[in-house]
């Protein structure tokens, strides 16, 4: 029996191939290979469309009331993960002993950690509801047995959870964890005026490259600065019109 492999995405196909390439570009400096077979060979990824919450959607998921303590819970760890950005696996691995007092800086608690991913240091001072969050959890039986932050299911039951959330809430979209870390990264934060440079730190990116990909500026952000445009052009066109009735 032939056993049937699923299709490949097209960006995935494309990190595939660019594995092979730097294989390839290694047989070539060791002169294993005589010719690069990639010559004249062009790798471009598709831009991908992220998705996010937008304020209105956040403020629809804070001021919920939930009964049920599985959706509950569920719901405060995204909620958590929407205002630290935390991926998934850094916000499981999470301890009390991560969170520290930001002496000789702010005072502040922050999460003091590392990406998984990238073994990059992140450091995020803590906002208020990210503190009520953990103030919630800190006598939970699990968290006290297993010495984590918060109580965090598996993957896949978090983002199956996460759909029942989103039709008790009324969301439309497709609600999963990562989709908590762009939105800090755009509603959260870009779009408060956080400069992107905080915001890369903070997310664990080796560059503001990376930042730039998972951070999209809202049409709303866009509208404005483009509003002061419009304003400063009529005010400059106002002056010029009473030079000239001078």
């Amino acid at each position: 029996m032939v056993e049937k492999r699923s299709e490949l995405q097209y960006n995935t196909t494309i990190k595939y191939i660019s594995n092979l390439r730097k294989i390839i570009n290694l047989c070539l400096k060791n002169g294993w290979l005589i010719k690069d077979p990639f010559v004249g060979f062009k790798m471009t990824k598709k831009e991908v469309i992220r998705e996010i919450l937008y304020e209105e959607e956040l403020q629809t998921l804070i001021s919920k009331d939930i009964q049920n303590v599985r959706i509950r819970q569920v719901l405060d760890i995204f909620i958590f993960s929407c205002f630290t950005g935390l991926a998934y696996i850094d916000a499981k691995r999470l301890k009390r002993a991560y969170i520290v007092i930001g002496i000789g800086i702010d005072g502040e608690r922050w999460v003091y950690t590392y990406r998984k991913k990238t073994d990059t240091p992140t450091r995020i001072p803590l906002l208020p509801i990210v503190l009520d969050i953990m103030e919630i959890y800190k006598d939970d039986p699990q968290c006290k047995n297993q010495d984590c932050l918060l109580p965090i299911p598996s993957n896949a039951k978090l983002n199956a959870y996460l759909k029942e959330v989103a039709d008790i809430c009324g969301i439309t979209k497709h609600l999963t964890f990562h989709i908590a870390r762009h939105t800090f990264a755009t509603t959260v934060t870009l779009n408060n005026g956080v400069p992107i440079e905080s915001v890369s730190k903070m997310l664990g990116h080796k560059s503001i490259k990376i930042t730039q990909i998972y951070a999209k500026i809202l049409d709303r952000k866009v509208s404005e600065d483009m509003g002061v445009l419009r304003k400063k052009l009529a005010a400059r066109d106002q002056e010029q019109n009473l030079r000239t009735a001078q």
